[in-house]
């Protein structure tokens, strides 16, 4: 059974963006794959929208390995993406995002699960030692970007 190995949590500030933007550009497939903090192409989609109750089939490269995974969204409203992904490692990932008085803040937590044999242990490391070196962070920054332009908040995200 697979066990929760690593859990890295970001948060930012979207000036001028409101909740409904910001989780509008989360839940938007063509936008998805431009801030994760993980790198995959969306393979297949029920739907237009990532929305409660959809599934998606995502690939990518992790550790040198093409890999694929499938997603299940658990909440896609009311300020709250919060979904699971399974494959090799398995990802808890929620992103929650409040109204302030400057915009939106934002916080993302993304907990990996060891998956079975070697190559479950060897890819939940690397995608821990990737989320630790901050690939959170400049996830919450392409996001700021996205929803500012402005690149300058971005770096600082």
């Amino acid at each position: 059974m697979a066990q929760s190995m690593h859990t890295s949590v970001a948060n930012a500030t979207i000036p001028a963006a409101a909740p409904r933007d910001v989780l509008a550009l989360l839940t938007a497939p063509e936008a998805i794959a431009s801030w994760a903090p993980v790198p995959f192409e969306i393979d297949e989609i029920d739907g237009r929208r990532l929305r409660a109750g959809s599934r998606a089939r995502v690939s990518g490269g992790l550790a040198g390995r093409r890999v694929a995974f499938d997603v299940d969204v658990h909440r896609a409203d009311d300020g709250c993406l919060a979904l699971t992904a399974e494959g090799p490692v398995g990802f808890d990932v929620e992103y929650l995002v409040t109204a302030t008085d400057e915009g939106s803040e934002i916080r993302a937590s993304v907990s990996v699960r060891r998956g079975d044999g070697l190559l479950g242990r060897v890819l939940a490391q690397a995608t821990g030692a990737l989320l630790s070196g901050g690939a959170l962070d400049l996830a919450l920054g392409r996001i700021t970007r996205e929803l500012t332009g402005d690149a300058e908040f971005a770096l600082a995200a």
